[in-house]
């Protein structure tokens, strides 16, 4: 709660070289918005004071933010996207070789490469991070179907919709109705 309200507090005791009294900012920052407690305040004074103050946390983005900008082209990226990216590559390598293969990934994905899968997941098992070489020791266990799946024009997709859809409709009705009822609702539906 006090995190956006720390660098007016920063600022004002820095301007009054410490002799600001708490009550007073904590009325101060009320009149900006805070609604958190009075003793919140007078701890970060005390650690002001004590010369050890909270690190401002850095603005790190989440990871759903970082998968976002890896899984987009890199054309319909901001220029502060890109850059943030950039930054998060520079911070963790692992993150810029996992980006890498998510790219390819992607690409053989999109332009239905399954000659190329093969290649990838030896790649991606050699010097991946954990969890990208975890995904492609698990495409290895079915690789005729992956890649038939990244290389075919034809797609069970429509089919395993329907079968989720039944199975769904099943669910909801947690095992009381009879087939007749199921499949009536089924074909309601359609």
């Amino acid at each position: 709660m006090l995190e956006p309200f720390k660098p007016y507090l920063n600022t004002r005791f820095t301007e009054s070289q410490g002799q600001v009294s708490g009550s007073r900012l904590f009325l101060e920052v009320r009149e900006r918005g805070y609604r958190g407690s009075r003793q919140v305040i007078r701890k970060h004074l005390a650690a002001l004071r004590a010369g050890n103050p909270e690190p401002v946390r850095a603005d790190i983005p989440s990871p759903r933010k970082i998968t976002g900008w890896i899984m987009r082209p890199r054309e319909s990226l901001t220029d502060q996207q890109e850059e943030r990216l950039l930054e998060v590559q520079l911070a963790c390598p692992d993150i810029t070789r996992a980006c890498d293969l998510a790219r390819a990934f992607t690409n053989l994905v999109r332009n239905r490469r399954g000659s190329f899968l093969l290649e990838w997941i030896r790649q991606a098992e050699q010097d991946a991070p954990k969890p990208m070489s975890g995904f492609a020791s698990f495409l290895r266990q079915d690789l005729d179907a992956v890649t038939a799946g990244l290389t075919l024009h034809w797609s069970s997709g429509v089919v395993e919709g329907h079968v989720n859809r039944v199975k769904t409709l099943k669910r909801a009705m947690y095992g009381r109705a009879s087939f007749r009822l199921l499949r009536t609702r089924i074909l309601i539906r359609e």
